[in-house]
């Protein structure tokens, strides 16, 4: 790196530090969307804040779309696209970076492949930065050593979280609420040990194309300047085909699983699927699981399970929209020997929410407490880049962060009670319990003293 860059390096990384020092609060985001010819979504939004440019590339490459017994190969892929590119080879490419004063991130999950930049505004170092990541999402070119090397390291990790009580949990209840459907299939170290190079050059060709590709970008650049970077990201890649659009998950049945483990703790998940991204529900159904457990130590589950009774440290709830129907999830840890008597809790916690909703009191506490900290959601390039390439990837209206604190502002104890009823079953509920055992085995029988 020569001293020019390291000086850039420093000042990116000054001006973050800046930013991270004096959140902003704002109001809402002027994001402006267009479709490029080759069919790609483009979300801008122009914040002159700062010298610094944020820009994610996201594509439907991600874990829902991996063939059946291939689990795995949308990371694995994600993963090389940085081990060698164009005429790039890993330590060309790292030295690139570098020398640019950029940062590179991104990842995938069961929805999208992303890749991500952050590099200063200046034009030499944006226009350089930005031919990089146009390289390395349209030109990747697999390593064969790569290839075995990220395969080894994936199925290692793999291997050592099948002996973790909560990594088992994940991937148990998964397949149980999601049992057909591609959310449920979780990659294992069998599934990664069959791919190939070739699989993984044609699982690129075939999803990282410009009609699956969503480009997010945020800060110092005009609409003109936006609408180049985003021409020269794409101008590589072939158009490739429309998505499917996805189909949702079906419910399961009412169910309990419970996984041999000598933990001590019994790892403990309820659910089933929850809601979709766009759910005309989502509202009603943030707002009120804020009540039922995501609200921490304020939440009618921890104050059941662990303020009453102490059966828990942490017990949590969430909704997890998805492009299709994500999980809706109770959480919790418990001794073993206590696990039936703390589901019993949560169950009768549940029952008692869906039948009556929240309280006017428990709703206005909620209301005040996502409004006033709305804010926080929006308070760095970073933060703004996350929301903005989540509205572009799912389709969400531009105006969703204009009018969120009002729509929260408007929901009602009728609309949540109802939108739960639609959305969580007790008929559909699904329970796995992971370990305890070492608990359970310690624990006196019959009443008898240790």
């Amino acid at each position: 790196m020569t001293p020019h860059h390291r000086r850039l390096a420093l000042a990116l990384a000054t001006t973050v530090a800046t930013l991270l020092a004096a959140p902003v609060a704002r109001a809402g985001l002027a994001i402006q969307s267009w479709i490029t010819p080759g069919g790609s979504k483009v979300v801008f939004v122009e914040s002159r804040a700062l010298p610094i440019v944020d820009v994610q590339v996201d594509f439907r490459a991600a874990g829902a779309e991996a063939p059946a017994g291939k689990a795995g190969i949308a990371g694995l892929t994600r993963t090389l696209l940085e081990s060698g590119a164009g005429a790039l080879d890993e330590d060309a490419i790292a030295n690139r970076v570098a020398d640019l004063g950029a940062q590179l991130g991104g990842g995938a999950d069961m929805d999208r492949a992303s890749l991500s930049l952050r590099i200063l505004s200046t034009p030499a170092e944006r226009d350089g930065a930005v031919d990089l990541l146009a390289t390395l999402i349209s030109q990747p070119t697999f390593p064969a050593l790569a290839v075995e090397r990220e395969k080894a390291r994936t199925i290692a990790s793999l291997k050592e979280a099948e002996t973790q009580p909560d990594a088992i949990l994940s991937r148990r209840f998964a397949a149980a609420i999601f049992p057909d459907h591609a959310y449920g299939r979780l990659p294992t170290a069998a599934s990664v040990a069959t791919l190939t190079r070739d699989e993984l050059v044609d699982f690129h060709a075939r999803y990282y194309t410009a009609q699956r590709a969503t480009v997010s970008i945020v800060g110092d650049v005009s609409r003109a300047e936006a609408e180049l970077i985003a021409s020269r990201l794409l101008a590589g890649l072939p158009g490739g085909e429309v998505p499917v659009t996805t189909v949702n998950a079906t419910r399961p049945q009412r169910q309990t699983i419970r996984v041999p483990h000598p933990s001590a703790q019994a790892h403990i998940a309820v659910g089933q699927p929850g809601m979709r991204r766009g759910d005309p529900d989502f509202f009603p159904l943030l707002v009120g699981n804020y009540i039922l457990g995501g609200g921490g130590f304020v939440s009618r589950l921890t104050g059941e399970v662990r303020e009453k009774r102490g059966y828990a440290y942490s017990v949590y709830s969430y909704f997890m929209p998805q492009r299709d129907v994500g999980p809706f999830q109770i959480g919790l840890q418990t001794k073993g020997s206590q696990a039936d008597d703390a589901l019993k809790v949560v169950g009768a916690t549940l029952d008692a929410f869906l039948a009556n909703g929240p309280t006017e009191a428990e709703l206005q506490a909620a209301k005040d407490n996502l409004i006033n900290g709305f804010a926080l959601r929006l308070d760095s390039n970073r933060k703004m880049l996350e929301q903005v390439s989540a509205i572009g990837s799912f389709g969400l209206p531009l105006d969703y962060l204009d009018t969120w604190r009002d729509k929260v502002r408007a929901v009602t104890v009728a609309q949540i009670r109802d939108a739960f009823r639609r959305h969580v079953s007790q008929d559909h509920l699904v329970t796995v319990v992971v370990g305890g055992d070492g608990d359970r085995a310690a624990a006196p029988k019959n009443g008898s003293k240790p």
